[in-house]
């Protein structure tokens, strides 16, 4: 090797070893950087950044247990910069991260100091470095709720299904039994096809509501008359409300339409009446309004019957409750309407107000986002045409004047 590649070789070693030295001494600034920023309190751009595109609660949490920084909904749990961890579970959770492993757990925690309000959340705390612990919080309250919904749906159902098919296995043992007497026959019989109808009706609500639940967007959508809406309610709960003495009427303004499918509104407002009639007392009425106000359409239900206590009208809409089961149990009610009309018109775009009084009635309000009337082309009036021979006739007439 002569002296010319020696030179060269030695110039690539000294080049390697300035690299490699700068990369060290590059680290090193960094690591007296990152420490400096720990040393007082401040939490790297990066985290920062982190932590304020992040939906869930989140913090970083220091060696004191200080909270030093947080994400956009951490307030929620009480968790402020600046200030310790309130709860004892997160701050048991991030003791235990300070050894360097992940630490999980599900925890249920009252939302900030004065509300009573808990909340069932998962927690999880992790050590991103020699100072601080990364704190996330993931509120599962809502998993919860749909998971008890679905719980008691279930179990409602099992419950409400056992009794008229209870009914049924009975009444069929007790025909069976009085196979020699016709009248007993006819009567047993006539309690079967009741309950076998009940049955056909539960399982009937117990589907649509299913359906309305399973559906992100209705299937069929149109330009819906509420005209013909509220016409359609009426007359199918007529005989009802002649049945029960109870005058059904309708008014309000007319010629209204909203968009969205026709006969799940009609089942709603049906729905609405056929409550109303149920829960009003023999030579009281029922009516039935519209109204548009502010590019809302109203259709209000009123009756004078025995009213919802103030206790139980949050929850008349779920699903099998029953504010008084008494009078359910007479009516054959199953608990199901009032829960299919919320989600029915839920599936529209609107919401349903209720205002009730005990012995004074309750008035059921559906509001639906109003929309314009369709444009129905007329068709143009063609003029009739003279046959041939006329038409001859006629400018030979023309000709001799």
């Amino acid at each position: 090797m002569d002296t010319t590649q020696l030179a060269l070789l030695a110039l690539l070693l000294g080049a390697v070893i300035g690299a490699g030295a700068s990369l060290i001494v590059v680290a090193a600034l960094r690591a007296r950087e990152r420490a400096a920023r720990e040393a007082d309190g401040t939490v790297p751009a990066g985290v920062t950044a982190v932590l304020d595109a992040m939906d869930d609660a989140a913090a970083v949490v220091d060696a004191s247990g200080v909270v030093v920084a947080t994400s956009p909904s951490a307030p929620w749990l009480g968790i402020e910069a600046g200030a310790a961890l309130e709860h004892t579970g997160l701050r048991d959770l991030v003791r235990a991260a300070r050894s360097g492993t992940t630490e999980t757990q599900d925890l249920r925690l009252v939302r900030g100091r004065m509300s009573s309000d808990s909340r069932l959340v998962s927690a999880r705390a992790t050590r991103i470095s020699e100072r601080y612990i990364l704190l996330l919080v993931r509120d599962l309250s809502e998993q919860e709720r749909l998971e008890q919904m679905r719980h008691d749906f279930i179990a409602n159902t099992s419950h409400e299904l056992k009794t008229p098919v209870g009914a049924v296995t009975l009444l069929a043992e007790a025909i069976e039994l009085a196979a020699d007497d016709p009248a007993q026959v006819r009567a047993f019989t006539a309690r079967l096809s009741a309950e076998a109808d009940r049955l056909g009706r539960l399982t009937g609500r117990i589907m649509n509501l299913s359906r309305l639940q399973a559906a992100d967007e209705l299937t069929s959508v149109g330009d819906v008359a509420i005209d013909e809406v509220v016409a359609a309610a009426v007359e199918a709960h007529a005989v009802q409300a002649d049945s029960a003495g109870v005058d059904l009427v309708r008014g309000g303004e007319r010629g209204l339409y909203v968009r969205g499918d026709s006969q799940i509104l009609k089942e709603a407002i049906g729905n609405l009446v056929a409550n109303a009639i149920a829960y009003s007392p023999r030579g009281s009425r029922v009516g039935v309004g519209v109204r548009a106000v502010d590019g809302v359409v109203e259709i209000a239900v009123t009756d004078q019957g025995i009213g919802i206590a103030e206790a139980d009208q949050a929850r008349v809409f779920e699903r099998f409750y029953r504010a008084d089961q008494a009078r359910s149990r007479r009516t054959g009610g199953s608990g199901l309407g009032l829960s299919i009309v919320k989600h029915a018109v839920s599936r529209h775009g609107g919401e349903i107000k209720l205002w009730s009084q005990p012995d004074r009635g309750s008035t059921f309000t559906v509001r639906l986002p109003l929309s314009e009337a369709p444009l129905i082309d007329t068709p143009v009036k063609k003029k009739k045409r003279k046959p041939a021979a006329v038409a001859a006739r006629a400018d030979a007439k023309k000709g001799r004047e």
